[in-house]
């Protein structure tokens, strides 16, 4: 065999069917004549040709098993996929139910989070409100943030202010003025509309209708001039606004015209200082003449009622003895 190896004959047979492979490999036709190869030299060649041969498709063979065993661990993998694939559609569906219910319940918890919001600011309005709540049938109403108020009354985002309500006695009446600060009807624009309201009260079944007792209003000059704007009206009996209050609030009654825009919108007036304004609404129990009113109304709502009330009357009692 090993003689064999090396005769011409087996060199010629290796060399036509590497030249085959060759030939299928590259695709192209070479047209050796074989039989002119004889010289020891031209063996070499084939010789070196075919090793190099041997190593390239010992090379090829290595790649080719590499990649047999990828296929199979690619299927391999594949073959995971397609059974995880369920497991994992199954639980993205339930994420995303879990989510569309996290999503309701938040929606839920926003709804509920407005509602205890409005809650809280009607609470807060409400606590504002007792501290300025009296029961001697006055109320010294601040209203702030006035120019802010002024623009929501212009563009009608909030035509009216209601004052925090107040009553003429531990059991009397409620009341509580109603404010309309770009006018209101046949004034809108023109002047500011100031309104007195009649409220339900839990002492109402106790209490005298239709009620029937001057209302003063004050606008208050915040200078030491004291130019303060006074008007009064006295209850028409037979308006369902000074009836029993079958709601929670009568309609409102009151002044149209209680002044002018045209001063209040002037810069540096003295009714409007540090964007803040004071309404003084009185309810007259005991028929005060209306000349004492400006008496009445200049004097300092720091003291007590009741020294009030007797200054009052002390003025009242002096003024008569002039006139007599």
């Amino acid at each position: 065999m090993e003689d064999h190896y090396l005769t011409e004959q087996h060199q010629y047979a290796i060399m036509k069917v590497v030249r085959q492979m060759l030939l299928q490999l590259s695709g192209r036709q070479v047209g050796y004549d074989l039989s002119q190869i004889t010289t020891a030299g031209t063996c070499d060649l084939v010789t070196t040709q075919l090793q190099e041969l041997f190593e390239m498709l010992n090379i090829l063979s290595g790649v080719i098993e590499t990649l047999n065993n990828n296929q199979e661990c690619l299927s391999s993998e594949s073959l995971q996929f397609q059974v995880t694939i369920p497991t994992l559609t199954e639980e993205l569906s339930k994420v995303k139910l879990s989510i569309e219910e996290s999503n309701a319940f938040l929606e839920g918890v926003k709804h509920n989070q407005g509602i205890l919001n409005q809650d809280l600011a009607s609470l807060q309005e409400k606590i504002n409100d007792f501290q300025y709540v009296s029961y001697d049938g006055t109320l010294v109403w601040k209203i702030t943030n006035f120019q802010e108020k002024m623009i929501d009354a212009q563009s009608e985002r909030q035509t009216s202010i209601y004052s925090p309500p107040f009553y003429s006695s531990l059991t009397g009446y409620k009341m509580r003025a109603r404010l309309y600060l770009n006018g209101d009807g046949n004034a809108r624009r023109t002047h500011m509309s100031l309104f007195f309201v009649l409220m339900r009260s839990v002492n109402d079944p106790l209490l005298k209708f239709p009620f029937n007792y001057k209302v003063t209003f004050c606008l208050y000059d915040q200078t030491s001039a004291q130019r303060h704007i006074i008007d009064s009206f006295r209850p028409d009996i037979r308006s369902s606004s000074f009836q029993r209050p079958r709601s929670d609030m009568n309609i409102a009654s009151g002044i149209p015209k209680f002044f002018s825009l045209e001063i209040i919108q002037q810069e540096g007036n003295s009714y409007v200082r540090n964007d803040t304004m004071f309404i003084k609404v009185m309810v007259d129990f005991g028929d005060i003449h209306k000349t004492l009113l400006p008496y009445v109304l200049s004097l300092n709502p720091g003291l007590p009622t009741h020294v009030q009330q007797a200054m009052i009357k002390r003025e009242a009692e002096r003024r008569s003895q002039q006139r007599s």
